[in-house]
């Protein structure tokens, strides 16, 4: 066994390895997922630090400190005695206590949180993961006159569609040079990257899919429409519309994470009205303030 530490995720790949491996047990950390996090962090002055554990080419657990003191980490479920040593390098690492969120399918994770006294969050948000069949295929809904779904042709519209993603989210992380590189790291498929279009010409909503082709599972992250264009049905149509190119691609599920609290619940109404349903939901595990 071997473990390697990095100040960021450089090791993506590897630990992509592991997710995929994991995912037909667990149905929780997508590849599609990890890269969309993977560019989250680019070019942040705050360091992301890494680590994972491998037997010879074989990753086998991995964690990933997100700042200031939030942990994702997987584990293979054949090893759940990595736990431990994933969350006590993470409390070396960390400057405080640890936030560490979990799958309900992940119970060795959980059980080694729960030894190491760390207690859930009640009443904070939380996410659940939802999914369906890529069968019976949905007709795309008829957009409102003049709006069209396609994918992304040159880089007015890569800036078009980071624009598109702050005003969704009233964020600021996602620019048009992240954007740019997350289209060149792998899983990224320009075919499931769709926009929607304004009669203007301006890109107003859109929906990202990932593809594991090796388990068959397409995965919406992120999906966002401009404030101004709400309402108006396109969030359904561009997400309907990548669940094809799913299929197309030799798909037999797709799935998303959405908030599941009653502080956000529209985009899961949202996806249960297109035929998703809840497969497991995550946790929130607090660590101990040192004394």
């Amino acid at each position: 066994m071997r473990r390697r530490e990095y100040s960021d995720p450089t090791a993506l790949r590897a630990m992509q390895g592991l997710a995929a491996r994991s995912f037909p047990a667990t149905g929780f950390r997508h590849i599609g997922d990890l890269t969309w996090n993977w560019c989250l962090s680019l070019d942040r002055d705050e360091k992301c630090p890494t680590a994972i554990w491998t037997q010879g080419e074989r990753t086998l657990a991995w964690g990933w400190l997100e700042p200031p003191d939030s942990l994702m980490l997987q584990v293979d479920p054949d090893h759940p005695e990595l736990a431990d040593e994933v969350l006590a390098w993470a409390e070396r690492t960390a400057h405080g206590p640890l936030s560490v969120e979990v799958a309900e399918t992940e119970p060795h994770l959980v059980t080694a949180l729960e030894r190491r006294h760390y207690t859930p969050v009640v009443d904070g948000p939380f996410m659940v993961c939802l999914g369906r069949p890529l069968i019976g295929r949905q007709e795309v809904p008829r957009l409102p006159d003049g709006y069209t779904i396609r994918a992304q042709r040159d880089h007015a519209d890569v800036a078009g569609r980071a624009s598109a993603h702050r005003a969704a989210f009233g964020s600021t992380r996602i620019t048009t040079e992240r954007h740019a590189r997350m289209r060149e790291t792998w899983p990224y498929r320009p075919e499931l990257d769709l926009v929607a279009v304004s009669p203007g010409g301006d890109v107003v909503a859109y929906c990202q899919g990932w593809y594991d082709e090796v388990n068959g599972i397409g995965a919406f992250e992120p999906v966002g429409t401009h404030p101004g264009h709400r309402r108006l049905g396109l969030a359904r149509a561009v997400c309907t519309a990548v669940m094809h190119a799913f299929a197309d691609a030799g798909g037999r599920r797709a799935i998303v994470y959405s908030r599941g609290d009653a502080g956000y619940p529209v985009p899961k109404r949202l996806y249960e009205s297109m035929g998703f349903t809840a497969y497991t939901r995550t946790h929130t595990y607090v660590g101990r303030p040192a004394f």
